[in-house]
């Protein structure tokens, strides 16, 4: 198939590169000039979308989506598809499928699960929301880029998903860390702790999969110094967004509302940044009651 790739970055680059070695014909481009093995890369965003049967975005937020959207719909050609792997807010998708509509062509808002590694190794999950017809034609890439794709309805219902998977992922990781803190002060042994908790009513992913404990567990983050799998910035960015549709959808998110006040000060003001999201536990480690 003849792709457009538009957004180069940690995770777009290997998710074109994957296209490519697959043997699509791949054209990318990027505002910082990135490149990606095995793709062509050009100056504007709407050469990579000239003749393109589907153009894939990986972009920042639902403001860059919305532009490029704008500026790039018009060079697509009639019947192709525009398939948003970015994380955005819901409002944002559901305003480009409708601009793509107009225009004669297709969008999916198909954000992703699986961080850069998952990207790498063609192992994301794709959350997708639009149109059957839609997903029919992009799912060979989708198959390329990924092991797993759930359709979930209607436009912005791929966005809908993510967000609330994350929100439950913020909640959890924090509850884990707070659990760890306390046990560490009750003098109850971390792999105890792991042991107990990995096999009862406290299971969760974040406890089993990606333990926030160093020397606990499966390899994780936590191994290695905290070095980003998912970065706490990050964190707050997808908290932010379930924020926003909770406030759009009339939404009681207390527990949601809380995790991202609670990340959004360690990563302003606690030297979070730069650290993965499971960093928390040396936040509370350091903390009493206050």
């Amino acid at each position: 198939m003849k792709i457009g790739f538009i957004g180069l970055g940690n995770m777009g680059a290997p998710m074109a590169a994957n296209l490519a070695k697959a043997g699509h014909d791949v054209t990318g481009f990027d505002v910082a000039g990135t490149q990606a093995d095995g793709v062509r890369s050009v100056a504007v965003a709407t050469e990579a979308a000239a003749g393109a049967e589907v153009v894939i975005t990986m972009l920042p937020n639902g403001a860059i989506l919305r532009d490029v959207a704008t500026n790039i719909l018009p060079a697509m050609p009639e019947g192709a598809v525009l398939l948003d792997c970015s994380t955005v807010d819901v409002d944002s998708a559901r305003a480009v499928a409708e601009e793509a509509q107009k225009a004669g062509k297709m969008a999916l808002d198909a954000p992703v699960s699986g961080g850069i590694g998952g990207a790498a190794a063609g192992t994301l999950t794709f959350m997708v929301g639009g149109p059957e017809a839609a997903l029919t034609i992009a799912q060979p890439l989708l198959d390329v880029m990924g092991q797993k794709t759930v359709h979930c309805g209607g436009a912005g219902n791929g966005q809908a998903a993510k967000i609330c998977n994350n929100m439950i992922l913020g909640v959890t990781m924090i509850a884990t860390c707070e659990a760890f803190a306390l046990a560490d002060k009750l003098g109850l042994d971390r792999q105890a702790m792991f042991d107990v908790v990995s096999t009862s009513s406290g299971y969760s992913w974040s406890m089993n999969a990606y333990c926030p404990a160093p020397g606990i567990g499966p390899q994780s983050p936590a191994d290695n110094a905290y070095t980003p799998g998912f970065a706490a910035e990050l964190m707050v960015k997808d908290l932010g967004l379930s924020q926003d549709a909770a406030n759009s959808a009339d939404a009681d998110t207390p527990m949601g509302a809380q995790a991202l006040a609670l990340y959004r000060t360690f990563v302003e003001d606690e030297d979070g940044r730069g650290l993965d999201f499971s960093a928390m536990l040396p936040r509370f480690e350091k903390r009493g009651r206050s």
